[in-house]
């Protein structure tokens, strides 16, 4: 790749008069030597796999097989038909979508990591509600993708995107920018402001521990994907708006990696601290081993 920062991404978009999503298609092909049409075309077939996910998340039975969650996207789908949500539609909306893709995902569906399969459902969460609200086709979308992948992959390789190396920051964090970041760029932003979107979004995740109770990608990593689409779509609009995050956002990248390094191992998905050592959570563990013998 051409460019192993954001502000070198923003600044390479803007030097070939390209949103940061077509930049990195013609990226990609420099560096797989596949055709820019054969990069799209994948891209766009794991969007479809995305759009699937939400769909057996609100219409499907999601029941983990640990038995601890499932549903809840229904559940939140529910409530907001018949409700005037306190978030608001649109916003309650990406909030179901997320947490639809994760519970796909806890019950062994097929989802796609982005970055990770425990952040599998902010992403899809914010784009499809999105793209159901501003009427977006799936080639839209689709460099959507493109647009969170560069930030995603500058992200990976100036810090962490796994949880068992640098805390929930890592993964739920990671992609919360990468969602707020494309989406800037979806809705007309310039490729600073999508940059600007991700130090928003990450600045508001730092120290973010990745505790999952009885080591499962269930309690409470579920419930941060619905957390964080909404924190995407907020920071989006400050973005939008021309809030900047003060301090630029390769250097909230690098505070990441300093506070995932620092953090207690117990606090890096060992399950060996935070919400799963709580009495209940000890409770939870002690009965799945029960169950499993």
């Amino acid at each position: 790749m051409n460019f192993q920062t954001l502000s070198q991404l923003a600044n390479l978009a803007e030097e070939r008069a390209l949103s940061i999503g077509a930049l990195m298609v013609e990226e990609q092909s420099a560096e797989s030597g596949r055709s820019a049409e054969h990069e799209f075309a994948k891209m766009k077939e794991y969007y479809g796999v995305m759009k699937e996910a939400v769909r057996r998340g609100m219409q499907e039975n999601t029941t983990s097989r640990s038995g601890l969650t499932g549903l809840d996207a229904q559940r939140v789908g529910a409530y907001n038909a018949e409700n005037e949500s306190c978030l608001g539609g649109p916003a309650s909306q990406a909030m179901a979508y997320a947490l639809a893709v994760s519970e796909v995902n806890a019950s062994m569906g097929r989802i796609i990591a982005t970055p990770t399969a425990g952040s599998c459902g902010i992403i899809p969460g914010v784009f499809l509600s999105c793209q159901e609200r501003f009427g977006w086709d799936d080639d839209v979308m689709t460099y959507g993708l493109f647009a969170a992948g560069a930030i995603g992959y500058v992200i990976a390789n100036n810090s962490f995107v796994s949880g068992a190396e640098g805390g929930c920051q890592a993964e739920v964090g990671s992609a919360i920018g990468m969602a707020a970041g494309a989406l800037t760029e979806l809705r007309g932003g310039t490729p600073v402001q999508a940059v600007h979107a991700v130090g928003l979004a990450l600045k508001n995740t730092l120290g973010l521990i990745c505790d999952p109770v009885g080591g499962l990608v269930e309690i409470p990593c579920i419930v941060r994907n619905g957390f964080g689409a909404v924190t995407a779509l907020a920071a989006a609009d400050m973005a939008l708006a021309g809030v900047r995050s003060v301090i630029p956002s390769d250097e909230v990248i690098k505070v990441m990696l300093e506070v995932g390094s620092a953090m207690p191992e117990k606090h890096r998905e060992t399950a060996g601290g935070g919400l799963a050592q709580t009495p209940t959570g000890r409770k939870i563990m002690e009965d799945l081993r029960q169950r499993r013998k």
